[in-house]
Order: structure tokens, then C-alpha cells, then sequence
């Protein structure tokens, strides 16, 4: 069966048996298999910094409520969000060196450790930006490589943030693919959603993920290696798209409006 998408006004068609799951999967909501695999795509973003205590619990229940991945939070709520989340299947996740990546690599190791500590089984560490813009290739690899090596020691997964607003040479964004490939990154992730680059007329603003990038990660990295979008990501067929272009997770703050139109299109 094949059904129309439409991203940035261009069309999309989509065979839907790339939604078919392993026969031995166990789904414990009321979703169907479409809308649980775009479900168990989402990290759900509880990143911004005006946020409290009671918007991390608000938005723990939007993640408990349509059964995503995972939610991504802000060290200092580690601990809250897995009091929040105890008893269902989302992951809590945790951001470091965010959103700027400007940490000193032991600042992101302890960071790290810490998170783990506190209960995230995910970990989002952006890379030192300047070092990656500059080519000290070597400062990017041993940064990568200690993060990555303190979270599987804790049982984290790491996923690799490139911030490709500032990244944007090609070549770069291939080397930096190669690097995570080498190290044992789980996954390499397009932007923070925080990248904001100045505009001719004086505004801030990003991009984020594009279909375009994410086809230049998916290809320049290897089997073992994921690649999860980030920033842009707001409607059901956005998210659909960035599937399709090889994403297993894609980070998003509009996750109702997504899963509410899934359950329309799709049913329940």
C-alpha cells in the first residue's frame, strides 16, 4: 500500500510496509502498528530553559500518554523525569554540553556520568564545535570517544549531536560520521534545536534536520550506527519523511500535534 506525504510543498510517496514491525513485538497501548512505530520514534524535547518542575511533569505524561522512545531533559531533572516515567516503556534521555558543545571533554565525561547515574539510559552529547569547524580532528575524536566509552561502561547509549546550522561543509559532516563509526557512538544526530545563526536582517533562526543532511549521515555511517533528526521536525509528515531518509529517532516538542494526526490518518 502506498500513501502521499507532502513535506515543503514537494510530494512524497511512501510504501507503508516500511511500518511493519517483528512478529514478536509486544505493544501495551491501544495504538496500531503504524502509529506505535512513529510513536517509538519520538524523543520527546523537555529542553527549554524557561521550563519547571511542572512543565517536566506536564509533558512526561504527553510522553507516557502516546508511548514514545524516550524524553530528553535537562541534567538537573535526570532524577524527577524517572520518578515520572516509572512503570512505562519511555527511556529517559539527557542532554550534555548543551546546547553549545563548549565544555572541556572531562566537564562532558563527568556530565555524563552523572546523568547516568541519576537513572538516563540515553545520553546527547554535542561535540565541540569550533574543533570540528577548525579540522582538530584528533580533539573531536578523543571527546567523542570518552563520552561514548563512560556511557556504555553505565549502560547509556550516545547519540552525537553535529549542530549542522554550523556544520555545513559536507566533508565535515562525512568525517564526523566516520569518527562516531570508529569510536562506538550509537547514534549521530543533526542539531540541538538551539542553533540559532544569524540572519541577513539581524533575526536569529535554524534549520535543523533536512532530507538532504540526514541521507548524507545515514550513508557516511556504519551498520552499527543510527541517526536520529533533530530541529524542524513538526508535523506527521515531516516525521514520516525523516524515516523514510533512514532515521530510527527524530527529537520533537510537537509530539501531539504528530500523534494526533498519526491516529487520524492511521486509527487507533
Amino acid at each position: 500500500m502506498i500513501f502521499d506525504i507532502f513535506v515543503h510543498s514537494k510530494h512524497i510517496q511512501v510504501d507503508i510496509s516500511i511500518f511493519s514491525l517483528p512478529s514478536n513485538t509486544k505493544i501495551r497501548t491501544p495504538m496500531n502498528e503504524i502509529v506505535y512505530k512513529l510513536a517509538k520514534m519520538i524523543d520527546h524535547s523537555i529542553l527549554h530553559p524557561t521550563m519547571t518542575d511542572e512543565d517536566l511533569r506536564r509533558e512526561c505524561e504527553v510522553a507516557k500518554k502516546y508511548d514514545v522512545a524516550s524524553v530528553c531533559v535537562k541534567p538537573y531533572a535526570v532524577k524527577q523525569a524517572v520518578a515520572c516515567l516509572k512503570g512505562s516503556d519511555v527511556l529517559v534521555g539527557c542532554v550534555i554540553g548543551f546546547p553549545a558543545g563548549n565544555s572541556a571533554t572531562a566537564v562532558k565525561v563527568f556530565e555524563a556520568e552523572n546523568a547516568c547515574k541519576d537513572g538516563a539510559v540515553e545520553i546527547d552529547m554535542v561535540i565541540n564545535i569550533g574543533k570540528a569547524l577548525q579540522g582538530d580532528w584528533a580533539y573531536v575524536t578523543e571527546e567523542i570517544k570518552s563520552v561514548s566509552d563512560a556511557c556504555h561502561r553505565l549502560g547509556a547509549i550516545v547519540k552525537v549531536i553535529f549542530e549542522t546550522d554550523f556544520v555545513t561543509r559536507e566533508a565535515d559532516v562525512i568525517k564526523l560520521c566516520q569518527i562516531c563509526t570508529e569510536v562506538g557512538a550509537d547514534y549521530v544526530k543533526t542539531s540541538s534545536g538551539f542553533g540559532f545563526v544569524k540572519q541577513a536582517n539581524g533575526d536569529y533562526n535554524y534549520v535543523g534536520a533536512t532530507i538532504p543532511i540526514l541521507q548524507l549521515m545515514k550513508k557516511s555511517v556504519g551498520p552499527k550506527v543510527k541517526v536520529k533528526a533533530a530541529g524542524g521536525v513538526r508535523t506527521l509528515d515531516q516525521l514520516i519523511a525523516v524515516q523514510v531518509a533512514g532515521c530510527n529517532r527524530c527529537g520533537a516538542t510537537a509530539t501531539i500535534t504528530m500523534m494526533e494526526d498519526a491516529a487520524k490518518r492511521f486509527g487507533n
